[in-house]
């Protein structure tokens, strides 16, 4: 529920106003930290100073994939099993395993 097939491989997801907007605020910070990555090595800043915004931004990213995570098993992966589509299951999986790697 929630999601229409668009071709063979890609799935779309509707998201609420609020998740939308979380996910879009988390995704600007970290792409502003990056940013500042970038300014730090064009300025030649000593490399553990770069390295700990580095790690904050693995942070950031690891926040954000969490809270994707957790509106997906909420949602899409309840929808569906409430549905009878076991192959979710699978999927949850395979992807809890490359986010593991």
């Amino acid at each position: 529920m929630g999601e229409e097939k668009i071709c063979c491989c890609h799935r779309t997801k509707e998201r609420t106003p609020e998740e939308y907007k979380k996910l879009i605020h988390r995704l600007n910070r970290i792409e502003g930290q990056i940013r500042g990555i970038r300014g730090m090595v064009e300025k030649g800043v000593y490399c553990p100073d770069i390295l700990v915004q580095s790690a904050a931004v693995s942070a950031a990213m690891n926040a954000f994939n969490r809270e994707l995570l957790s509106d997906h098993i909420r949602t899409c992966v309840a929808n569906d099993i409430r549905e009878g589509n076991d192959e979710t299951i699978d999927e949850l999986l395979r992807m809890l395993q490359k986010l593991m790697r």
